[in-house]
C-alpha cells in the first residue's frame, strides 16, 4: 500500500462532518512537524485551522485544502460504511475520498517526497487547512487570511486540492471560480379568502411575474474565461396552511453565479430595479459568498501545465467552471490561484470514490510542480 492510500484511508476514518475536523489535522501535523514544520492553529469559533508552515523565505507556495465533508444521507443507499474506506475495482470508496480528503493525503506525501530529495529548497512551503469550507465558510479560511495579512505573511502561489478533474487526473485545472450571490426575498401581500381576491393581495401572483422577468434577464454575455451570469431559484415558500386562504406573504431564495463581467453591487441595482417596476412590497436581504476571481497566466499555471505533462503525457485545459472554493478568499490577496484535485463525478454523492491509481499520479504532479517552482536547478 503507498503512503498517500494509506494516508487518505486514515484520514476517512475520521468522522469530519462539517465543521468537525475529528483529528484530521493532528495527523497531518504529527508527520510534516518533523520535516520542520511549525504548527501554528488558527481556531475560530467551532471552526479548526492549522497553518503549517516551513521556511521563511520568499517566495511562498501553499497547499490549501479542508478536512470537513458533507453529510452522508441515506445510510442504506452506500454499498460500505462511508468511514470505512473500502476498496473496490481498483476505486477507493468513504465520504470525502475525492472531495478533498484525497488531495490532502496526495499534497502530505508530495510535500514528504518533495523534501526528502531537496531539504534546501529555496522560498517556503506551507499548509493551509481548515474545517469550515463545506459548511458557511465564515470562521475558515477567510480568517486566517486576515490573521496573515494583519502580520505581512503574503501568499505568492497557492494550489487547492478541490476534485477539479473530468474525465482523467490532471485534464482539467481550475483558474478561476465565478462568483456567488445569494438573495433573499419576501414579498408582503394581504391575506384572505380565496373567494373575496378583491380583499386581499396575493403575493404569490404578485411575484410571479418578476420572477420570470428575473429569470430571463440577459445579465451578461460572458467572457473568454466565464460563462454568461446565470440566475437561479432555489427555494420558494408561501402559504397559509389551507387551500381556501390567500396568502400574506411569499419567499424566494434565489442564486445569482456571475463572472468578472458584472459586480455585486450592479447585480443588486439591476435586481431591484426589476422587482421595483412591478410594483412589490417587498424585503430583499443579499448575502455575497465569494467575488469571481481569475489567476493570469503566470509562473503557477505554467508551471501546472509543465508538471501535468510530465507526469501524464497530456496538455491540460485551463477552466472557471464549478462551485465556489476557498480559493477566492485566498485570490484577493493578490496570490496566484489554481485548484487541482480528483476526479469531482462522485463528490457529494453516495458511495463517493477516488481511483486508488489516481492518487498515485496526483501526488507525482503535486512534487513535480514543487520541483518546478521552488528549485533553481531543475
Amino acid at each position: 500500500m503507498s503512503d498517500t492510500l494509506a494516508l487518505l484511508e486514515t484520514l476517512i476514518r475520521c468522522e469530519s462532518l462539517t465543521p468537525r475536523d475529528a483529528g484530521c489535522l493532528d495527523l497531518i501535523a504529527a508527520r510534516l512537524t518533523p520535516l520542520g514544520f511549525i504548527d501554528e492553529r488558527l481556531n475560530f469559533g467551532d471552526t479548526e485551522n492549522s497553518w503549517l508552515r516551513r521556511g521563511e523565505a520568499k517566495p511562498l507556495f501553499v497547499f490549501l485544502g479542508h478536512t470537513d465533508v458533507v453529510p452522508v444521507g441515506a445510510m442504506h443507499l452506500w454499498d460500505s460504511p462511508p468511514f470505512e474506506p473500502t476498496i473496490r475495482d481498483g476505486r477507493l470508496y468513504g465520504r470525502g475520498a475525492a472531495d478533498m480528503k484525497g488531495g490532502i493525503a496526495a499534497f502530505v506525501t508530495a510535500v514528504e517526497r518533495f523534501i526528502g530529495r531537496y531539504p534546501a529548497h529555496i522560498g517556503s512551503i506551507a499548509i493551509m487547512l481548515t474545517s469550515d469550507e463545506e459548511g458557511p465558510a465564515t470562521h475558515g479560511v477567510v480568517k486566517v487570511v486576515e490573521v496573515l495579512e494583519a502580520r505581512g505573511d503574503k501568499i505568492d502561489w497557492c494550489l487547492v486540492g478541490e476534485p477539479s478533474s473530468d474525465q482523467k487526473i490532471g485534464d482539467v485545472i481550475r483558474v478561476g471560480r465565478r462568483g456567488s450571490l445569494c438573495a433573499n426575498l419576501t414579498v408582503h401581500g394581504i391575506q384572505g379568502h380565496v373567494a373575496y381576491p378583491e380583499l386581499a393581495d396575493n403575493p404569490i401572483h404578485r411575484v410571479a411575474p418578476a420572477l420570470n422577468a428575473l429569470i430571463n434577464e440577459v445579465w451578461d454575455e460572458g467572457n473568454a474565461f466565464f460563462p454568461p451570469t446565470r440566475l437561479q431559484i432555489s427555494n420558494f415558500n408561501s402559504g397559509a396552511g389551507a387551500e381556501n386562504v390567500i396568502p400574506a406573504n411569499a419567499n424566494v431564495q434565489f442564486n445569482l453565479r456571475f463572472s468578472t463581467e458584472l459586480t455585486d453591487d450592479v447585480i443588486k441595482q439591476r435586481t431591484q430595479a426589476i422587482l421595483d417596476q412591478y410594483g412589490l412590497d417587498y424585503d430583499l436581504v443579499w448575502r455575497l459568498s465569494g467575488n469571481p476571481f481569475l489567476t493570469q497566466n503566470g509562473e503557477l499555471i505554467q508551471a501546472t501545465h509543465r508538471a501535468i505533462q510530465s507526469v501524464t503525457g497530456f496538455e491540460t485545459t485551463d477552466d472557471t467552471g464549478g462551485g465556489t472554493s476557498d480559493g477566492r478568499f485566498i485570490a484577493p490577496t493578490g496570490a496566484q490561484v489554481i485548484e487541482l484535485g480528483a476526479l469531482n463525478a462522485s463528490i457529494h454523492k453516495v458511495n463517493e470514490h477516488i481511483g486508488v491509481a489516481d492518487l498515485g499520479i496526483l501526488s507525482q504532479i503535486y512534487e513535480q510542480i514543487l520541483v518546478n517552482l521552488l528549485l533553481t536547478e531543475k
